[in-house]
């Protein structure tokens, strides 16, 4: 890598090879034919400072400067993308380190609605095909991403912009609600 270059910018060398600084990014971004033996974990939060934290069994966004700690997100690539629709994003699975709950897109009174749920992320990751209720397509540009519901196409993982509100599935993008998010890995 040469000095003075944006670190997150990709390089190829003399082979054509793809060289990555930060190797968590590169898993995010080449996630397919990838053996995986625990998810990424990281933090997620937006561009108003809002993270995520665990309330109950569900997940709100609060200011960060609360004092309130964030839940450590656990992020899995499918073993699978092959199945999916191309050209869409990455697609992952996202739940929490601990407790073990992974977030799931379901119908609820005719509305996609997203639900936090029991269940093993690595189990979802070793199934013979996609799970793609709890499936998300992972689209990263610059330091911000968007998960977009495989179940629910054109639905994506928001929150409201003021904070002190649950996560939810939204089509209006850049609108009332905040669907770009930093996923900040943790070592």
């Amino acid at each position: 890598m040469q000095r003075g270059k944006d670190p997150h910018e990709r390089a190829k060398n003399a082979k054509g090879y793809i060289l990555c600084p930060y190797p968590y990014i590169c898993i995010l971004t080449f996630s397919t034919g990838l053996s995986v033996i625990r998810p990424i974990v990281g933090n997620i939060q937006d561009n108003n400072h809002l993270v995520w934290v665990l309330q109950g069994q569900t997940l709100i966004s609060v200011p960060g400067k609360h004092g309130k700690v964030p839940v450590t997100i656990a992020l899995t690539p499918c073993k699978h993308p092959e199945a999916l629709e191309k050209d869409r994003g990455n697609p992952v699975y996202l739940g929490l380190k601990e407790p073990q709950f992974c977030l799931l897109c379901t119908k609820v009174e005719d509305q996609p609605t997203l639900k936090l749920t029991e269940q093993n992320i690595m189990d979802l990751y070793n199934q013979a095909e996609p799970v793609k209720p709890f499936l998300f397509y992972h689209n990263q540009s610059g330091t911000t991403s968007t998960f977009e519901s495989v179940a629910f196409p054109g639905w994506f993982i928001a929150v409201c912009s003021k904070g002190d509100c649950s996560l939810i599935l939204t089509q209006e993008l850049g609108q009332t609600y905040t669907t770009d998010f930093k996923f900040t890995v943790l070592a």
